[in-house]
């Protein structure tokens, strides 16, 4: 998975939590992703472009301390 934007990533299927740990270090949860959302994210080839166009303007996020 190597992107110039997301270092790694993990999903809470029971919380439908997406965490994207990002090349700067910051830590942000995407919050109610839905399992197929994620699915899609997961096998698409540049999930910094889906991550900016699917996922950032539809779920709300905050981050990780």
């Amino acid at each position: 998975m190597p992107s110039s934007v997301i270092n790694h990533y993990l999903y809470f299927p029971e919380t439908e939590i997406l965490r994207i740990i990002y090349q700067s270090g910051a830590v942000y949860d995407y919050l109610n992703v839905p399992q197929e959302i994620f699915d899609r994210f997961r096998s698409i080839q540049s999930k910094g472009r889906f991550l900016n166009y699917v996922i950032k303007p539809k779920f709300k996020y905050r981050k990780v301390e």
